[in-house]
C-alpha cells in the first residue's frame, strides 16, 4: 500500500491506495468535481489515512478514522476512484463544516452568491448558463460546496463543468461545456432559491419563502445529507450488487452540524422562483439584483 494526500472537494486527506492502482482514468476526472481530484506522496507516518482502499469484493465500512473501501479490480482503474474517494471524503468534508449539495450556483456582478435549488430538470443549469451571458460568474454546477464561515454561510467553487442536452437529440448523452468565467475562491452566501422552469407554468413569480415551511426544510435536510447517507456512488461501476450502497459515515455531531446550517441558510433571503422558460427566469433574478 502506498500513501498519498489527496485534495477534492476543498478538503485534503490521506489516502492509502494498493501500489498496483493506476490513477491515470481518476486524475482526468477530477475537471468534472468540485476542487478537482489530484494526488500528492506523503510519508506513511503522517497520520491515519481517511479513506483506505483496497481489492476484492465491493463493499465500504468505516470505523471513527477511516472509510474503508473494497473495490473489484477493474472499476479500481476507471474514472469511478475519484467519484468513490470524493463521497468517502464527505466525512471530512462535514468534519470542516462544509458539505457537498445538489444545487447550482453563481455569483452576481456586485459579488453576491447565490444558490439555485431544485429537482432534476428545474432549469437550473439553462438558468445559469443565461445569467452567465448577462455578466454573472459560475460558482459550480450540479455538485456546489456550500459550508459555515466566520460571517455566515459561504459557496465554494463546484463543478466547473455543465452538462447541456441538445435539443435536437434528446435521448442521446449530454456532452460537457466548461463553465467561464468561473469562481476562484468561496464567497458569502446571499441568496437561495428554489425553482422550477417549465412551459405549462405560464405565470412567472418570485415569493418569499420564509418562515420555511416543514416541507422546505425536511427538503434542505434530505439535500444536505445526500452525499453522506444516500448518494448511491456505484462501488461496483455501473452493474453488480451493491450497485448503490447507503454508506456508513453519518453521526449524530454531523447531523447536528448540518441542521445548524440550516438554521443559518434561513438568515439568508430565500425564495420561490416559477418561469415557464430559462430566459423569464434569469429576467426575474437579473431584477432583483440590479
Amino acid at each position: 500500500m502506498t500513501v498519498h494526500r489527496l485534495v477534492t472537494g476543498h478538503v485534503s486527506a490521506l489516502l492509502m491506495l494498493p501500489e498496483e492502482v493506476d490513477t491515470t482514468a481518476a486524475q482526468a476526472a477530477g475537471r468534472m468535481l468540485p476542487g478537482g481530484w489530484t494526488l500528492e506522496e506523503a510519508e506513511a507516518a503522517a497520520g491515519p489515512a481517511a479513506v483506505e482502499i483496497s481489492l476484492g469484493a465491493a463493499g465500504v465500512t468505516a470505523d471513527t478514522r477511516t472509510v474503508h473501501v473494497r473495490l473489484p479490480g477493474t472499476v479500481s482503474a476507471a474514472d469511478t476512484l475519484a467519484y468513490i474517494t470524493y463521497t468517502a471524503l464527505e466525512r471530512v468534508r462535514q468534519q470542516q463544516r462544509k458539505v457537498t449539495v445538489h444545487a447550482t450556483a453563481l455569483i452576481t456582478p456586485s459579488g453576491r452568491a447565490v444558490l439555485l435549488l431544485g429537482a432534476k430538470g428545474a432549469g437550473k443549469t439553462s438558468t445559469a448558463l443565461t445569467l452567465a451571458e448577462r455578466g454573472w460568474t459560475h460558482a459550480g454546477d450540479d455538485l456546489v460546496v456550500i459550508g459555515d464561515s466566520r460571517d455566515g454561510p459561504a459557496v465554494w467553487p463546484g463543478k466547473p463543468t455543465a452538462a447541456v442536452r441538445d435539443f435536437a437529440r434528446p435521448l442521446a448523452p449530454k456532452p460537457q461545456r466548461a463553465l467561464e468565467p468561473f469562481s476562484s475562491g468561496p464567497v458569502p452566501l446571499a441568496w437561495v432559491v428554489r425553482m422550477a422552469v417549465h412551459p405549462t407554468l405560464t405565470t412567472a413569480s418570485l415569493t418569499d419563502a420564509a418562515p420555511l415551511s416543514v416541507n422546505e426544510r425536511l427538503r434542505l435536510h434530505e439535500n444536505l445529507g445526500r452525499y453522506i447517507s444516500g448518494l448511491p456512488t456505484p462501488v461496483s461501476g455501473v452493474a453488480g450488487v451493491p450497485y448503490g450502497p447507503v454508506w456508513p459515515l453519518d453521526t449524530p455531531p454531523l447531523a447536528r452540524w448540518r441542521s445548524y446550517l440550516i438554521s443559518r441558510l434561513t438568515g439568508c433571503r430565500f425564495d420561490y422562483l416559477y418561469a415557464p422558460d430559462h430566459e423569464t427566469a434569469a429576467d426575474l433574478l437579473t431584477k432583483e439584483t440590479a
